[in-house]
């Protein structure tokens, strides 16, 4: 099994094996966000930063701003995460709250001062879990410390995940299945191809949603002559492979098959507890966007991006500005009005 090496996602915590049960995988289920249609009035809303000039990509959202102050930051991520997790937070707001989400993130894991001082400035269930994140965030970034930034983009396509729910039952079917539990299956799910948006073949040639090489996909009782692209086949085949690889006993040294890599095990855990501790972070995680860490930056591939061959980064931003990191803009207004809805 070969990871995807795209720098797109993306600690210290272990998986504890629970007993399987209907009614303990019940409890252990995110609620499902409000539909559209619903007329439920949401607690509140928020007003995102955002800065005029900004550009848009073809869906009218702009790369998330994240403001470089400690105090308005904290607000900031500690607003994002609670409507994330609000039964009664529109549909048609969660995309940019989960990417929003994603962002703050991956900013705070390359400042250390700054993500220290916002660290600080958190109650202690918010900073547990940002904790968790910037350490999952970090382990990735020490698996490509040694790699040269890529001056071309993949030859991928970015296409819409399953939805959350469908993926939700894929997990938890698997789980069932095989003990591998739904959480750990999400988060090597989410490390791997971004829960099935990105559509490619890694330079080892592994594929799919869960990144298998077809030779694994062949093995005896792995793939079982299903298909290795469809979301479904994929997540149950990984949940085979990881008790083949021993996670039934020791989850870690089944992430160490699937990856071999400690960086890559630690990862998929922090994700995984944050799901455990709270099912609603699944929210939250199922929106985030592709990223690709080039020398331009941490470049954003959203949903419709599709190269046949590898692009030069350059020329990609000059065709989608939009993709590229915004600067640093010290007056962005992050207060947090009810009732106003996302701008």
């Amino acid at each position: 099994m070969k990871r995807l090496r795209t720098h797109a996602y993306l600690i210290l915590a272990c998986v504890a094996a629970i007993p399987i049960t209907a009614s303990s995988l019940r409890q252990r289920t995110p609620t499902s966000p409000q539909s559209q249609n619903d007329q439920v009035k949401a607690k509140f809303a928020l007003k995102l930063p955002s800065h005029p000039a900004l550009p848009v990509a073809s869906d009218g959202r702009h790369y998330p701003l994240v403001p470089n102050d400690s105090e308005a930051l904290a607000s900031l991520l500690t607003a994002v995460e609670e409507a994330l997790r609000e039964p009664t937070t529109p549909q048609k707001d969660l995309p940019k709250l989960g990417h929003q989400q994603q962002v703050i993130y991956r900013v705070l894991s390359h400042d250390i001062s700054l993500s220290n001082k916002v660290l600080n400035k958190l109650t202690s269930t918010w900073k547990s879990v940002a904790t968790r994140h910037l350490a999952a965030r970090r382990e990735f970034l020490n698996m490509s410390r040694n790699y040269r930034k890529p001056t071309r983009l993949p030859s991928w396509r970015i296409i819409p995940p399953e939805p959350a729910e469908k993926l939700l039952a894929y997990y938890q079917k698997a789980e069932v299945a095989t003990g591998i539990e739904w959480e750990v299956l999400a988060a090597v799910n989410l490390v791997e191809s971004g829960m099935g948006r990105i559509d490619g073949v890694s330079v080892a040639n592994a594929q799919g949603p869960m990144q298998f090489l077809p030779a694994t996909w062949a093995e005896s009782g792995i793939g079982q002559g299903g298909n290795i692209r469809d979301p479904h086949d994929a997540i149950q085949a990984a949940a085979r492979y990881l008790v083949r690889r021993g996670g039934l006993k020791d989850i870690r040294q089944g992430l160490w098959g699937y990856n071999n890599s400690d960086y890559y095990g630690r990862a998929v855990l922090a994700y995984a507890s944050l799901l455990k501790e709270d099912p609603r972070a699944y929210t939250g995680l199922y929106h985030w966007e592709i990223h690709y860490s080039a020398d331009a930056g941490d470049l954003w591939l959203p949903i419709g991006y599709s190269q046949k061959n590898a692009i030069k980064s350059s020329t990609f931003l000059k065709q989608n500005p939009s993709s590229a990191p915004p600067p640093t803009l010290p007056s962005i207004d992050v207060n947090i009005p009810r009732g106003q809805g996302i701008h």
